[in-house]
């Protein structure tokens, strides 16, 4: 049987400060150490997830913002591109205009040539026919 004597109480006593003193020095140390770095897990899981969320959402302002730049960019271009086939036109417009303007001057020009020339000719008509008619009556 079991048999208490005084060493019994001893190594009771001993075993209770020895599990008191782990306790104190070893196991609640560890405890706290475990605890805190949960604790700091959790922290950075959080922090990661805070960080993951601004993420999406500067992304999904810098994806809005990029699509308005585009769709500016585009507006700009038909702007202009609109802008410039306008200004074509009416280059186009002016270069035919100008065009008719010359070919209006040089029908006037040959006009005026055609009947200068018809004037002499007609000048010269009357004198040769004066001539020939001065010929014939001295024939």
């Amino acid at each position: 049987m079991l048999e208490l004597n005084k060493w019994f109480f001893v190594q009771s006593a001993n075993f209770l400060v020895l599990i008191f003193l782990l306790n104190v020095l070893l196991f609640r140390p560890l405890l706290n150490l475990f605890k805190e770095r949960k604790e700091n897990i959790d922290g950075a899981i959080e922090e990661a997830k805070r960080l993951n969320e601004r993420k999406d959402e500067e992304l999904s302002r810098f994806n809005r913002e990029l699509a308005e730049a585009r769709e500016k960019a585009k507006e700009v271009y038909n702007s202009l591109r609109q802008e410039g086939v306008e200004k074509q036109k009416e280059m186009i417009e002016k270069a035919h205009e100008e065009a008719l303007r010359e070919i209006e001057a040089a029908r006037a020009e040959i006009k005026r040539e055609t009947e200068k020339v018809r004037r002499m000719l007609g000048e010269d008509v009357r004198k040769f026919s004066e001539e020939i008619v001065a010929k014939l009556v001295e024939v």
